[in-house]
């Protein structure tokens, strides 16, 4: 069978960028790249585009099916208004809610292509965990869904790397998290709620934050009393944030705190990536509690060692693209991460990663 997807632009080509383009290659997807400055060696025809001049952008879409954006969020709108003008298939990696609504807004105008937002990780595989376990329930009580990108050896207060977007982090951190209670959607603070979690026998705390549901609020709303999605971190570290944030008054000085956090807490190759979701209710009739945990390490692809949070986040993106191109999720309009099946995605090329990684034996 033909696939409705050949061609894939890939817009971005940092670290998760880069190994989306080559997962696409693997998955035998045709690939061009685009930044702002090129690198050599890449393994793919890569070229570069400031993606604020417009024309631009719409030029590069205009000789392929689909486009994965892995820019950071506030660059997502104007590719998603390019792809609707081009017509061309539409994914991306944000968390960002205003970003998502605005790709609710242009599918829902043009239903010819598929926009597929929500790719990552929080949101987009946790959800697609949280929403396959949920299908096995009559009635369910509650999803909590939870997810943590750490260094494997913290050090310091905080017990942090940071190896995704600072930006991205700080404005989850700070941005207002939408969860069920009793049923109804609720605004909340984040970094609020805390709780004590153990995963093969290390302690971690998690804290609300915001954007890693999507669109499952609305989805559930009415069906599932609780639903929240947390933040895993190592103990201690969302005291330290709140000093950051409230004691020295740094709430509105979000890119001078990203700066400082960088600096402060660098990038590291031995991270972890942990995914712990969770359903509560009746199933067969009785009442029970569905864990899916797991704790994904760097590995490697063709011969490179990717950290976990580069591939994890490429491999769910590309699964996404692979299912979409393949007929088994739909073509045209919005595509939520509650609608994708588990199965199906390790069904994949790049899903295969996942059901060949990631089970969490007990530490000592």
């Amino acid at each position: 069978m033909t696939r409705s997807i050949q061609q894939v632009a890939v817009f971005g080509l940092g670290k998760v960028g880069e190994l989306v383009a080559t997962l696409l290659g693997r998955a035998e997807f045709s690939v061009v790249g685009y930044d702002a400055v090129v690198r050599d060696g890449l393994g793919f025809d890569a070229r570069s585009l400031d993606v604020s001049d417009g024309d631009a952008l719409r030029k590069a879409l205009t000789d392929v099916d689909a486009v994965v954006s892995c820019l950071p969020y506030h660059l997502n709108k104007a590719v998603a208004e390019a792809a609707y003008d081009t017509g061309v298939h539409y994914f991306d990696l944000t968390e960002d809610v205003p970003t998502t609504n605005r790709v609710i807004e242009l599918s829902a105008a043009k239903p010819e292509s598929a926009f597929v937002p929500q790719c990552g990780l929080a949101p987009g595989l946790i959800g697609i965990v949280g929403a396959s376990l949920a299908a096995g329930f009559e009635h369910i009580r509650s999803i909590e869904l939870k997810v943590g990108a750490l260094p494997q050896n913290p050090t310091g207060l905080l017990g942090y790397a940071f190896n995704w977007s600072a930006e991205g982090v700080v404005n989850e951190y700070l941005n207002d998290c939408e969860v069920l209670r009793s049923g109804h959607r609720q605004m909340v603070p984040a970094m609020t709620e805390k709780e004590r979690v153990f995963i093969g026998g290390i302690e971690l705390e998690a804290a609300l934050t915001s954007g890693g549901l999507g669109t499952m609020c609305q989805t559930y709303e009415g069906r599932v009393h609780r639903l929240d999605y947390k933040t895993l971190r190592y103990p201690g570290h969302f005291r330290q944030m709140h000093f950051l944030f409230d004691e020295l008054n740094l709430r509105e000085r979000r890119d001078e705190v990203g700066r400082i956090l960088v600096d402060a807490k660098p990038p590291v190759n031995d991270d972890v990536v942990y995914l712990h979701a969770a359903v509560e209710g009746t199933k067969d009739g009785q009442p029970f509690r569905e864990n899916y945990v797991r704790g994904y390490q760097p590995i490697e692809i063709d011969g490179r060692t990717w950290r976990a949070i580069s591939w994890t986040t490429a491999a769910s993106a590309v699964s996404v693209v692979e299912m979409v191109a393949d007929g088994v999720l739909p073509s045209a309009g919005f595509v939520r991460q509650e609608d994708i099946r588990l199965a199906d995605l390790f069904a994949t090329a790049s899903g295969r990663l996942f059901a060949d990684h990631g089970k969490v034996t007990k530490h000592d």
